[in-house]
């Protein structure tokens, strides 16, 4: 079983910044990618950046130059640093895992997601 559980998210003003992180926990032999999704009411779940376990990192076109993903491995744990945040960044922000647990295949997993709100 495998589980991703986010913190920090929250209520910022527009242009500030907020990090939130993500781990991955449970029986885990082996993550792959760890990245941030997010969804803003009434859209749909959109990529925000992912970042490989060969070190390679990709980011949405609407967050180049404002976000960073940062990953640390020993502790299965993804952070998304935020700065220069607009209202249109307001969405639920989810973690999600590619994950091999012990004694079966990879899979994607995903967080509960938190709850990112930037006011104008």
């Amino acid at each position: 079983q495998v589980q991703l559980v986010e913190s920090g998210g929250g209520l910022v003003q527009a242009g500030g910044s907020l990090r939130v992180s993500c781990e991955a926990s449970g029986s885990i032999y082996s993550v792959n990618a760890m990245g941030w999704n997010r969804q803003a009411p009434g859209k749909e779940r959109e990529l925000v950046a992912t970042f490989y376990s060969g070190g390679s990192t990709n980011y949405a076109d609407s967050v180049k130059g404002r976000f960073t993903i940062a990953r640390d491995n020993a502790k299965n744990t993804v952070y998304l640093q935020m700065n220069s945040l607009k209202p249109e960044d307001t969405a639920v922000y989810y973690c999600n895992a590619y994950v091999k647990p012990m004694g079966a295949p990879y899979s994607w997993y995903w967080g509960q997601g938190t709850q990112v709100t930037v006011s104008s």
